[in-house]
């Protein structure tokens, strides 16, 4: 069974030289961004996450985002 890659959004923050594919870079993808913004309101309550927890919900988060995104 192949792992089918993960939607990433593209890049969250496209410059020129990712428009015109130049060899410069894309940065962050869209969906470490969400899974950024999503991390710091889990670690309001830090005591109730593990990191490995924090990390899997974030992404999972993001991962829903995107696909909502899409969706509509």
């Amino acid at each position: 069974m192949q792992n089918t890659p993960k939607n990433d959004g593209g890049a969250a923050f496209p410059h020129e030289a990712v428009k015109f594919n130049t060899d410069a870079g894309t940065g962050m993808t869209l969906r470490d961004y969400f899974a950024g913004q999503a991390v710091s309101g889990l670690y309001a309550d830090a005591n109730t996450w593990t990191h490995v927890e924090a990390a899997k919900c974030c992404y999972d988060l993001a991962d829903a985002m995107l696909a909502e995104r899409d969706r509509l």
